[in-house]
């Protein structure tokens, strides 16, 4: 069974530049983001404008390379937080300071608090370190940012590695403050449309991928480990009641209950998913596996794909899945072909970017 996509548009990215990395979506409660950067730069513009025919792309300059960590937005594109390798920090459209929250520096055998990326811009070691992440609240009155500690120079226990903070988006103040428990190679943040409500997916290399739930309460910050660090969180439906993961090795994708994190049913990728048509003959056996990336087009339905899996053989494949009894809906056929995995954009229409990463393809099930 297939389900055949309508090209809705194609969108520009927000950057004209040889140098920008692809366009990427951040999608919010009600309200998806389309970003991308270059080293000089953050742009970033509503994708509901875009596709009325009328963007206005918010630009920020950067306070560092695109390397040196993650950025996000926030709802009303008036501020950016970039989460660099020693500091948080909160610019607007004129690269203007707004504030700044400094921690321990992501480089792991380096024990310096850092006052400026010009202490390490050089440094070969801090080329390749490690990253955190941040990303407004639903409602744009919270960043959660997850940072190397320490804060500040002594005081704080010289375990506690990585910590979870919620900062006041106006002014930086840190709000609440909990040690992550992980060691965090990467991390990304998944919203909620509860704005005292985040969750956070944390890469720890082979040694696992904690996925961590928090709960703001407005005087603290609790935070509820989920599984056994070996899930990946995905996305959050719209109604904020299930989120999605897929395991650590690809193999389950699971839908979870938001109240407690249990899992609800799962899904599996080498039972449900027909071998690659392009197979040859010769191959008896292979391992299908779900990619890292998936999203609801509407609370029931979930848009996936085994593109990581298929590429050795040919087209990558793209999956709806009906969460209600995790039921493979069939593949999802295109009038072209496309590249890359598909991006939900929380309005029942998800996007591809094309092979040059120059542009959002925008889809939508035929009717």
């Amino acid at each position: 069974m297939s389900a055949s996509a309508r090209l809705v548009t194609t969108l520009a990215g927000p950057l004209d530049s040889a140098t920008a990395g692809a366009p990427d979506v951040l999608c919010l409660p009600d309200r998806t983001l389309v970003l991308q950067s270059d080293d000089a730069q953050l742009a970033a513009y509503d994708l509901a404008d875009a596709l009325a025919g009328e963007p206005s792309v918010a630009r920020f300059p950067a306070p560092w390379r695109r390397r040196f960590g993650t950025r996000t937005v926030a709802p009303g594109l008036d501020v950016a937080v970039f989460a660099g390798l020693h500091a948080i920090r909160a610019v607007d459209v004129h690269g203007a300071t707004l504030w700044e929250v400094r921690h321990g520096c992501w480089e792991g055998g380096c024990p310096e608090l850092h006052a400026s990326v010009d202490e390490y811009t050089d440094s070969r070691d801090h080329l390749y370190a490690d990253s955190g992440s941040a990303v407004f609240s639903a409602d744009g009155k919270l960043v959660w940012a997850h940072v190397r500690g320490p804060l500040t120079e002594g005081g704080e226990d010289p375990e506690v590695l990585d910590e979870w903070l919620v900062l006041d988006a106006a002014d930086g103040t840190v709000l609440g403050e909990a040690d992550a428990q992980t060691v965090a190679a990467g991390s990304d943040h998944v919203s909620h449309p509860d704005p005292g409500q985040m969750g956070l997916s944390v890469g720890e290399g082979q040694d696992g991928v904690p996925l961590l739930w928090g709960h703001w309460d407005g005087e603290r910050l609790s935070v509820d480990r989920i599984g056994d660090d070996d899930r990946i969180l995905l996305a959050v439906s719209p109604s904020g009641e299930h989120f999605l993961t897929v395991t650590h090795y690809q193999e389950l994708l699971a839908l979870h209950r938001v109240a407690d994190g249990s899992v609800v049913s799962e899904l599996d990728a080498d039972e449900a998913v027909t071998p690659h048509p392009a197979l040859p003959p010769e191959i008896d056996e292979t391992e299908v596996h779900w990619d890292y990336y998936a999203g609801f087009l509407d609370e029931h339905t979930v848009i996936t794909g085994t593109v990581e899996a298929d590429e050795e053989f040919g087209a990558g494949r793209h999956w709806l899945v009906d969460v209600r009894d995790m039921r493979l809906l069939g593949e999802v056929g295109y009038p072209f072909p496309v590249s890359g995995v598909p991006l939900a954009l929380g309005d029942g229409s998800w996007c591809t970017v094309s092979e040059d990463t120059n542009e959002l393809q925008v889809w939508r099930l035929d009717a």
